[in-house]
């Protein structure tokens, strides 16, 4: 999980650049997995902090990636923050 603190920590930027790994074993993958530890019992938490120019410099990639995903709602979470125009600092 993630918590995304703030006016400029949107979920989509957590989804492509500031965020866990999303990659879930699958197809058999837990044959290669490590076994049993006590990490296997804990509950890691990834706390997302952006200001307004961290996120201005990663909105263009967010945009980006978004685009080619074809996932229009996770570069409009970033653009509304500008004014739906990525900042020149992008």
């Amino acid at each position: 999980g993630a918590i995304f603190v703030g006016a400029h920590a949107p979920v989509s930027l957590g989804d492509y650049l500031a965020g866990s790994n999303h990659v879930l074993p699958t197809g058999g993958c837990a044959c290669h997995s490590s076994g049993l530890s006590v990490q296997t019992f804990l509950r890691g938490v990834h706390v997302v902090d952006y200001t307004r120019e961290a996120l201005a410099r990663s909105a263009a990639h967010v945009c980006v990636l978004a685009d080619a995903e074809d996932l229009p709602a996770h570069g409009a979470a970033v653009r509304a923050r500008f004014g739906w125009e990525i900042p020149d600092e992008a």
